[in-house]
């Protein structure tokens, strides 16, 4: 008996000493082991150096708590899988879930309180078994560090996509949503934004939803090229101070001083985000007795710019059938009138059709009288990153534009071989002067032929970037068009284009992880409801009850002798 004992005592040892030893060695050595097929837990590089930078508690409140559909639970249960990794690598990392409609009493007023902070709730409807009852879901979260906050969307908006979707469509961003946001707030802004004036461009009342949300990662400035005529020298040196300049739809034309302010901007390594419109054509304009308007080319002086870096914006009109509607009176006039929603076949609705961080599952584009763009070879790398659908074609301007388009029913075999014309192309490379063996406008000493490597996006509309404005002339979020009451993926399009322009850590490069989720049928739920209950209920029960009956025999028949 004692010899059992002191061979226990033994085992008991040597089992404390190798958990301590393992302890000691994990300590060490930490890993964490991902085994889903999508290695979806697995943090990418850019992830963990942000997080490694965070060094005081980073407060992570997340409002996906309450009653809601299984599609929101999985949304719930991901995005607490995510932050528990995202904390095993960082321990200042604190997060918790959050009911914010807790208090029955409050909870008109905390909606109104989450809606004036951009929380924008979601009315969801809970089927169980024929019975529908509504209710809020706030798919959001704040993240909050050393005395700043910033918001993170959970939940993606795609226009018809069902929930179980626009789920799926979430989770492959959340880790790009968090890392973001960390990186927002843990980081001091760097680089700085020029928002080109000067040349008619919009005004910042028609971009101010893009701006405030660029704002949080970025410092801006209006930078007028007036200047130029005066003293085009200081002038460059002034923008050159600056990381990115856009031009957003500028309706007058650049002189050559402009224009070789700007290219030396790009040479010497400036990025440039160009939203341009190469026909001159405004949907207000139709809205008059006639209906009829004359849309023409837009000369900006800008073609041999453009033509030296590698593409060309044509002067002509994109129709595509795949297009956005339109809200139009139709009825008697004052309280009885009716809006009814036609498709604007100049108007197309662009989906992406590449795996490109900039567009990787992104919704639908809405573009206004967009122009269709060449590629040139020129030793730059371009990269079609968006295009109009393969039912669409080029109007060439001038050509006269009727609000009565509305009722043609144009047939597909109109645009046989016709269509994927692109609207926004990347160019990626070392820029070439278009003052390269040319006599320049202005004499300036730093002037040089070849830059460095750089990059550049061109869009064919500048109405891509102009948010609407409400009753009261206060900017709507970009992407809303209110008369529709349609939400497009403009300002999402829009925010991935700078960030890549500017993002040295390839964060955006996030965007492209595909995550697989298996979701469940619910019709096939429903019509084995039953059967479901007893495999997922009954047959645990049943079977851990014969183990007790037999485990019972066994020891009653071994011990009752």
């Amino acid at each position: 008996m004692a010899i059992n004992t002191n061979l226990n005592l033994k085992k008991l040892a040597l089992t404390l000493v190798l958990l301590i030893v393992i302890n000691l060695l994990g300590t060490q050595f930490f890993h964490r082991f991902d085994v889903t097929n999508d290695k979806r837990y697995t943090l990418s590089k850019t992830s963990l150096s942000i997080i490694k930078g965070v060094k005081e508690p980073l407060i992570i409140d997340v409002f996906l708590k309450g009653q809601f559909p299984g599609e929101f639970k999985k949304l719930q249960t991901e995005t607490q899988q995510l932050l528990e990794e995202f904390k095993a690598y960082n321990s200042n990392i604190v997060f918790q879930f959050v009911d914010p409609l807790e208090n029955e009493s409050q909870q008109d007023s905390l909606i109104q309180a989450f809606q004036e902070r951009g929380l924008t709730p979601i009315n969801v409807t809970l089927d169980d078994k024929g019975k529908q009852t509504q209710e809020v879901v706030f798919p959001w979260a704040i993240a909050t560090y050393q005395g700043r906050s910033v918001k993170v969307p959970l939940l993606k908006n795609m226009m018809g996509a069902s929930t179980a979707e626009k789920v799926v469509s979430s989770v492959q961003h959340l880790e790009y949503a968090f890392a973001n946001a960390f990186n927002t707030i843990s980081n001091p802004k760097e680089k700085k934004i020029a928002i080109i004036k000067g040349n008619g461009e919009l005004h910042e009342l028609l971009i101010a939803d893009f701006l405030k949300s660029i704002r949080e990662n970025y410092f801006i400035g209006p930078f007028t090229l007036d200047s130029v005529a005066k003293n085009p020298q200081r002038t460059l040196k002034e923008l050159n101070k600056y990381d990115l300049a856009i031009i957003a739809k500028p309706t007058e034309k650049f002189t050559d001083e402009e224009k070789m302010v700007l290219d030396q901007f790009i040479i010497h390594g400036g990025k440039t985000l160009w939203l341009v419109d190469q026909v001159n054509m405004e949907m207000d304009s139709l809205y008059s007795d006639s209906g009829t308007t004359l849309a023409f080319p837009n000369d900006l002086n800008l073609n041999d710019l453009f033509f030296k870096y590698g593409v060309r914006i044509n002067p002509d009109l994109i129709k595509d059938i795949m297009a956005t509607p339109i809200a139009l009176a139709t009825g008697e006039r004052g309280s009885a009138t009716q809006y009814t929603q036609f498709p604007w076949f100049y108007s197309p609705l662009i989906y992406p059709t590449i795996k490109h961080p900039i567009v990787s599952n992104l919704d639908g584009l809405k573009f206004e009288f967009a122009s269709g763009i060449d590629t040139l070879k020129n030793g730059i790398k371009k990269t079609v990153l968006l295009q109009s659908s393969s039912y669409s074609k080029r109007i060439g301007a001038p050509v006269e534009v009727k609000l009565e388009m509305v009722q043609e029913r144009p047939e597909q075999s109109e645009f046989k071989n016709t269509g994927n014309i692109p609207v926004s192309v990347l160019l990626e490379g070392s820029f070439h002067s278009v003052y390269e063996n040319r006599v320049l406008p202005f004499e300036d000493k730093s002037f040089t032929s070849k830059g460095k490597n750089n990059k550049m996006i061109v869009i064919s509309d500048g109405d891509v970037i102009r948010n609407q404005l409400d009753k009261n002339y206060q900017p709507l979020e970009l992407g809303y068009d209110k008369w529709t009451n349609k939400l497009y993926a403009n300002k999402e399009f829009m925010l991935n284009c700078v960030n890549y322009l500017l993002d040295e850590n390839g964060l955006i490069n996030i965007r492209t992880k595909v995550v697989n989720l298996p979701l469940l049928d619910k019709q096939k739920v429903y019509d084995n409801y039953s059967t479901a209950q007893m495999l997922t209920i009954g047959l645990p029960l049943l079977l851990l009850s014969v183990f007790g009956i037999v485990f019972t025999f066994l020891r009653r028949r071994k011990f009752g002798k």
